[in-house]
């Protein structure tokens, strides 16, 4: 899927535009650099949600399971610049359970991509609601943006907020209180 020739060559571009001396000793190489960091950054564009949230068990407790301060970085679709923080992801089975790190995992195929949080909060939400088929679904998601800390605003240290509830979570609101208990 990455093209690197393509990676590096608009990298070089870019440095030219900026003024830079592409073949100067500090940037020789930059461009390959950064074909190789992409596919690490974005490898989330190469990986589905299905091949990590496949592999279930059998549950006889179908209550709330909860993976919190799962870490991650992502970046900001509008100016390419990093996000990152941690996810809390709960959910309640409906005779099936996935391996814990499967959550972890699936926070990372989605961060793993350019988008915004509001989006990454769906998706992993979502992911989780068609391939565990739980009761309900709730993450909540608080990241700093280096796009208000380095430029525009610049306030360094604001946390964005983002919460999505599916399922028994959108209908309880004991359950999205349990939730936000347990997640702080």
């Amino acid at each position: 899927m990455f093209d690197d020739e393509k990676i590096e060559a608009g990298i070089r571009l870019l440095l030219e535009g900026m003024g830079e001396d592409v073949n100067r000793e500090g940037l020789r190489e930059t461009p390959e650099r950064i074909a190789r960091m992409y596919h690490e950054i974005y490898g989330g564009l190469e990986m589905t949600p299905e091949e990590i949230l496949s592999k279930t068990f059998t549950a006889a407790n179908n209550e709330m399971v909860l993976e919190k301060d799962i870490t991650f970085y992502s970046t900001c679709e509008h100016h390419l610049l990093p996000f990152y923080g941690k996810a809390h992801v709960a959910y309640i089975p409906n005779g099936k359970v996935v391996g814990i790190s499967k959550l972890a995992r699936t926070v990372e195929v989605y961060a793993r991509r350019p988008q915004i949080q509001e989006q990454l909060t769906a998706q992993i939400a979502d992911a989780i609601m068609e391939y565990l088929k739980p009761q309900g679904v709730m993450v909540m998601i608080e990241a700093e943006h280096m796009c208000m800390t380095m430029r525009g605003v610049r306030k360094p240290g604001s946390q964005t907020v983002t919460m999505v509830t599916r399922g028994a979570f959108a209908e309880n609101r004991e359950l999205q209180d349990t939730f936000l208990r347990l997640a702080k």
